[in-house]
């Protein structure tokens, strides 16, 4: 005798997908601050005009501060990947879009704080004098480091999800 089908369960799953979806948002600031700790300054040299030339070897440090948020964004998704399969009750469809909306609005915060935490971190003081030499604030150039959470996220739910090898995802206790 054949078992039923599961079906995906949605409207037991949409107050707890909210909660999962700020939860994992909220991530995204203290993933900022630890990476605006992290990323390296640039130091530059301030000439005629108040222009800012990068010291020999310095404008590396442009990749540094996006490869540091790309491990830690990573790194973050592979967490609430794990952590959000631990959620046994909640297991389905709806909860992995919530996470990887999350990781998104994670990302979009990171950014932002990140850069803010940064700026406030590596602030100039007084007026510059030409030949001076200053660490500018590290800043994210690109933005697609807002999908390296959300990616691993997926990626990690995904995989557990397969591994799991039951129609309902083990969702049932019993």
């Amino acid at each position: 005798m054949p078992r039923p089908r599961p079906r995906v369960i949605v409207k037991a799953d949409l107050l707890p997908s909210v909660s999962v979806l700020s939860l994992i948002g909220l991530v995204g600031i203290p993933l900022g601050w630890i990476w605006s700790r992290l990323a390296p300054p640039q130091h530059v040299r301030v000439y005629d005009g108040g222009q800012l030339v990068p010291l020999q070897l310095e404008s590396w440090h442009r990749f540094d501060d996006l490869g540091v948020y790309l491990l830690l964004a990573f790194a973050m998704g592979i967490v609430v990947g794990a952590a959000v399969w631990l959620l046994r009750e909640r297991r389905g469809p709806v909860i992995l879009l919530a996470a990887v909306l999350g990781g998104l609005l994670a990302g979009w915060l990171g950014t932002s704080m990140g850069a803010a935490f940064a700026n406030g971190h590596y602030a100039v003081t007084g007026t510059p004098h030409v030949g001076d030499v200053l660490a500018k604030a590290p800043q994210l150039e690109s933005m697609w480091v807002l999908v390296a959470q959300p990616l691993a996220t997926a990626l990690v739910y995904g995989l557990l999800a397969g591994w799991n090898g039951r129609d309902d995802l083990g969702r049932r206790l019993g």
